[in-house]
């Protein structure tokens, strides 16, 4: 990854680049294998590698991926890999422009609606995982009451928590520990609501 901060999403373009949900899917597998090819990506998502491909490019259009080395001995396969570690949109960035307020707004539903759909997969094949896994598995609910300020210091200080982890097992990863490691969802969903 070239820029391994985080990256905040202001433009309309890709905003709409990415409320497909074929590219969010794409983008997610490639955040997940770090490299890839179209040819890889399109077997995870059962499409076309042409199609995959297409998308792919959009994507690199709007600076969400780029090039990676290659991987393998076939030069001709391009290979790809996430621009930057995290991408976000903020409110306070579209809130003003409606065509990017509602950009923004389809994003959301169309991650939410993946995130659903990957938590109802794991929960159809929880006995698949051994018992270690199991009972590791963090599925919480709490309803804190707070101020909005209080809420903002919650959810940065749970996102420096995840990048510690993350952080920590890319490390170790990269060390060659890689026995026992899976690749684990962490959702985190952080609102007001009123009764």
């Amino acid at each position: 990854m070239a820029d391994h901060q985080t990256r905040r999403i202001t433009d309309l373009g890709t905003l709409k680049a990415l409320g497909h949900p074929l590219r969010i899917q794409l983008y997610r597998a490639l955040f997940v294998a770090r490299t890839a090819t179209a040819s890889q990506l399109a077997e995870q998502v059962d499409e076309a590698v042409s199609l995959v491909s297409y998308h792919l490019r959009k994507l690199a259009e709007h600076g969400l991926i780029e090039p990676a080395e290659p991987q393998g001995a076939d030069g001709r396969e391009r290979w790809w890999q996430p621009a930057q570690e995290t991408v976000t949109i903020r409110h306070e960035d579209v809130r003003n422009a409606p065509e990017k307020l509602a950009a923004q707004s389809a994003v959301r539903h169309l991650y939410f609606e993946q995130r659903v759909d990957l938590f109802k997969r794991h929960l159809a094949e929880t006995e698949s995982w051994d018992a270690s896994w199991r009972t590791a598995v963090v599925d919480s609910e709490y309803l804190p009451r707070l101020t909005a300020d209080e809420l903002k210091e919650l959810g940065d200080a749970l996102h420096a928590l995840i990048k510690k982890y993350d952080a920590r097992a890319r490390a170790a990863e990269a060390a060659g520990d890689t026995e026992g490691r899976e690749n684990v969802a962490v959702h985190l969903y952080g609102f007001p609501f009123r009764t």
